[in-house]
């Protein structure tokens, strides 16, 4: 009882602190971490407070049984306004919301252009982009899955996250939607779109060609990392080893061996370890690392959620947030096409602390 009453009070002390600072936003100092300084770069005319927006969906809302209201409606929207070209790589997609605007889209004259995971090949609304003449292409992989969920609108807006363009995936799973304006970090998503797309180079044909991997965006570090081609497990553990007050995950799929030493490393010199995992796929998952970490004596919990807890994040000292579609394992590492962003900026951390202090409140002890 008194945990649950700890709990409580952090979820709404760090409430509270995100609404304290967007209000006064403009007054906090953003210090990059662990990068050089770069060249600054965003869409043209944006500001501090319109460059990036962080969506959640949330399955305990009543108004998600109406499917209606939830992450998807932001980026329907933004491909609603779109003008020169939307490009869209997703595991699977049966939205209709999203269906229409690009539908509505290709009407209107903006090239659409779709990249989707063989097995989802055959959903009705896939199919129904491709009636309307829309092209899609299907990695036809064996070895791993196009297992990305990003789309990139008009060269300068970046939509990316653990969200897959379903029903499920904005309704009923716990998932995250970031939403970025910057002209490079589309540079580098349509990149790797066109491997895809026009190279047909998936898994482990991908080449580790990304034009800005490292880049700032309104003076914040941004790093983007593809599989299998880029070496995100290297990165990340580099994170992790160098955290020097806590690190708080949420993972869908937690296989690494390599991310559970790391934390038992910095657990062992007093680094604060919290995360959940998908109780889903603790219980269907061979080498799951939740046993591991439990009985090491590390506060690790089991989701809440009667669907899927699907976030892949990873919130390092409050001040570094990992994301994106890959899950930590050896197959989002190795076969799976996946993209990672890795964002330096306390004020977006404490966003993605708020969504993590919800899951974790409602995850079994």
């Amino acid at each position: 009882m008194i945990m649950n009453i700890k709990n409580s009070l952090r979820y709404w002390l760090l409430v509270a602190a995100l609404f304290l600072v967007s209000v006064f936003s403009s007054c906090m100092p953003q210090t990059p971490r662990v990068l050089e300084p770069l060249p600054s770069t965003t869409a043209s005319g944006s500001s501090d407070a319109d460059w990036y927006q962080v969506y959640f969906s949330d399955p305990n809302d009543p108004s998600s049984t109406s499917y209606r209201g939830g992450p998807d409606e932001a980026l329907a929207e933004a491909i609603d306004q779109a003008r020169l070209k939307v490009d869209v790589a997703v595991y699977d997609f049966d939205l209709w919301s999203l269906r229409d605007a690009l539908v509505a889209a290709h009407q209107r004259g903006v090239p659409v252009r779709v990249v989707v995971e063989t097995s989802h090949l055959d959903e009705e609304e896939v199919q129904d982009l491709i009636d309307v003449g829309i092209p899609v292409v299907d990695d036809q992989n064996d070895n791993g899955l196009m297992h990305n969920k990003f789309v990139v609108i008009d060269e300068t807006h970046v939509w990316l996250g653990s969200m897959n363009l379903t029903v499920n995936g904005a309704y009923k799973n716990d998932n995250n939607l970031l939403s970025v304006r910057s002209s490079r970090l589309a540079e580098n998503y349509t990149q790797e779109f066109e491997e895809m797309f026009t190279g047909g180079f998936f898994g482990s044909q991908a080449v580790a060609d990304t034009p800005h991997p490292m880049l700032a965006i309104n003076g914040v570090q941004v790093e983007t990392y593809f599989s299998p081609d880029d070496g995100t497990s290297q990165r990340i553990v580099e994170l992790i080893q160098g955290a020097t007050e806590s690190v708080y995950f949420l993972a869908f799929s937690f296989t690494s061996d390599p991310f559970a030493e790391a934390m038992l490393e910095r657990a062992y010199e007093g680094v604060e370890i919290r995360g959940v995992f998908d109780e889903s796929q603790y219980y269907s998952n061979i080498g799951t690392e939740f046993d591991r970490l439990y009985n090491a004596g590390l506060d690790v919990r089991l989701d809440g959620n009667p669907k899927f807890m699907h976030n892949k994040v990873m919130i390092i000292d409050e001040a570094i947030v990992i994301t994106g579609s890959y899950n930590f394992s050896a197959s989002a590492e190795e076969s799976n096409d996946e993209n990672t962003l890795i964002i330096h900026n306390s004020k977006i951390a404490l966003e993605y602390m708020v969504e993590f202090e919800r899951i974790y409140a409602s995850a079994q002890q």
